[in-house]
């Protein structure tokens, strides 16, 4: 059976509380990105990695050090997923943008990414980054605004993931 971990950054607890449930729902171990280690990455077969968006659309404050631990590893060989939160109404032009950046430097050290093609219908937003070719890169959630969404799309999200 593979190993699966989901590693989070969050500020407020919105992302934290989102990667519990992944974890719940995925029987996955749960890793704050600021506690990640060499070792969490090089025995997980799969990874799902999820940030909130700060500023102009970049990913979580403690998420730069935690690419350094994921570059530093390598992620060949290794099923990688990205999640993210926003604010589609306050944060319209950035809507989930840091998971771009989150999913970039994961492919950079060789994952594989899995759901990364999340369909743009039901979303209120103005741009994002991470929409690639008309669709999310990932998992994108706006648990503030569009709370009573957040578990129908973790649901239609996680068998696409095939771990």
């Amino acid at each position: 059976m593979s190993k699966t971990i989901v590693v989070y950054g969050s500020s407020t607890g919105t992302c934290e509380a989102i990667a519990k449930t992944l974890g719940q729902k995925l029987g996955a171990n749960v890793i704050e990105v600021s506690s990640l280690t060499d070792t969490d990455v090089k025995n997980a077969d799969n990874l799902v990695l999820g940030t909130s968006t700060w500023g102009a659309g970049e990913m979580q404050d403690d998420w730069y050090d935690g690419v350094k631990v994921l570059k530093s590893v390598g992620l060949s060989g290794k099923k990688v997923a990205i999640f993210g939160c926003g604010d589609s109404e306050s944060y319209s032009d950035t809507f989930c943008g840091g998971m771009k950046e989150l999913y970039d430097a994961a492919k950079a050290a060789g994952a594989t990414m899995v759901g990364d093609n999340v369909s743009t219908d039901g979303y209120t937003y103005d741009d994002s980054d991470s929409v690639v070719n008309g669709h999310f890169i990932g998992l994108a959630l706006d648990d503030v605004n569009e709370d009573n969404k957040t578990e129908e799309r973790i649901d239609a999200w996680l068998p696409t993931l095939g771990f």
